[in-house]
């Protein structure tokens, strides 16, 4: 518990942050929709592990890096595009003549999956703010 705020409210506020980006990233795709060479963007999902604590201590999960070697920019590789952890988006259902891989459908299936992921994190923070209401013996109303 940092800073005295219980891990599952950390976890909570930190994936509300995630979404509230991973809509901007998604908005940014829709509005380039029609934008020649455009390629859709996505938001690397948060890495949970330091909310989990086991008795040799806390838990690591690693996400592959992978680095643009001189063999790979010879090929053709380039950079990814984006800051932090906007990346590349791959998982794209057609890619247009002119470049463009940003479909409306996909991307406004995204943005429904966000909003309903926003929707249940205010739910459990909620039930988590009246499950302290109620342990502190004030009441829920």
């Amino acid at each position: 518990m940092a800073d005295g705020i219980p891990p599952i409210l950390s976890g909570i506020a930190r994936e509300m942050r995630h979404l509230a980006e991973r809509q901007k990233v998604v908005a940014q795709n829709i509005a380039n929709s029609e934008t020649a060479g455009y390629k859709a963007q996505d938001v690397v999902a948060p890495d949970f592990s330091s909310l989990l604590d086991v008795h040799s201590g806390p838990a690591t999960i690693a996400r592959p890096q992978v680095a643009l070697t001189a063999g790979m920019s010879a090929l053709g590789a380039r950079p990814l595009r984006g800051s932090g952890s906007v990346i590349i988006d791959h998982d794209v259902s057609e890619t247009k003549p002119d470049g463009n891989n940003v479909t409306l459908e996909d991307q406004l299936l995204k943005m429904g999956r966000i909003q309903s992921d926003f929707a249940a994190m205010t739910s459990l923070y909620r039930k988590q703010q009246g499950l302290l209401r109620t342990a502190i013996g004030k009441s829920g109303g």
